[in-house]
């Protein structure tokens, strides 16, 4: 028997067996030839893949996005060529470090207003507490 069973390629991985199907299902990962006896048998490429989606997911990628960049890697790769497949994966790294510049930019924002606040005068502080307790007893 050529290729893996579910077991084996969650052993070798280390993701479990439910989070192999769970890929399946969603369509993250194609579904694997069945043998004879109705087994899905995996073949070694299934174990590329799901290290890239571990490593993706540990560089802040939704599975949405990793489903669809497999898909346009796929995509890229069987239609033109490897390089093709170069461009999509670093337009798309591009695109995360487009979107982590705008959260740190937004941290930055809110850690600057929480500075603020920190340094508001004790009265501004007060009067701001104050409208609370008018708002709950009015």
């Amino acid at each position: 028997m050529e290729g893996m069973t579910r077991g084996e390629l969650a052993k070798r991985t280390g993701v479990s067996m439910a989070t192999i199907r769970y890929y399946e299902d969603s369509g993250i990962l194609p579904l694997p030839a069945r043998i004879a006896n109705g087994y899905r048998i995996y073949s070694e490429d299934y174990v590329v893949k799901i290290r890239f989606i571990k490593d993706a997911q540990s560089l802040g990628y939704s599975l949405k996005q990793i489903k669809e960049i497999l898909h346009d890697l796929n995509q890229g790769i069987g239609k033109y060529s490897l390089e093709s497949g170069e461009e999509i994966l670093k337009e798309r790294v591009r695109d995360k470090i487009q979107e982590i510049d705008e959260r740190i930019a937004t941290l930055r924002s809110i850690q600057t207003l929480l500075s603020s606040l920190l340094e508001m005068p004790r009265e501004e502080i007060h009067d701001y507490l104050q409208s609370f307790q008018n708002r709950e007893q009015g």
